[in-house]
């Protein structure tokens, strides 16, 4: 077993209202700075021990899928890293 590091970073899909990205758009556009765009997301890092990458990252894929993110509602990125 190896020891791996997951990053997984999930957002809300394109379209989706993002209320929080909304909010603070507007108050960076009044402090100056000019956006095409501003999505939030959330962040998550995940030590786990696994056989390899893949196994790791199946595992992460599995956790994603049932509680992290909705798969109607968000997109999601996965990093694996062995540590």
């Amino acid at each position: 077993m190896s020891e791996f590091t997951a990053t997984v970073t999930v957002r809300l899909k394109q379209g989706v209202l993002d209320p929080e990205a909304e909010t603070t758009q507007r108050a960076l556009e009044r402090l100056g700075f000019e956006l095409g765009d501003l999505r939030s997301a959330d962040q998550f890092e995940i030590d786990l021990d696994a056989a390899d990458e893949d196994s790791a990252t199946e595992r992460v894929t599995e956790m994603t899928e049932r509680l992290l993110a909705n798969p109607t509602l968000h997109d999601y990125d996965i990093t694996v890293e062995e540590q």
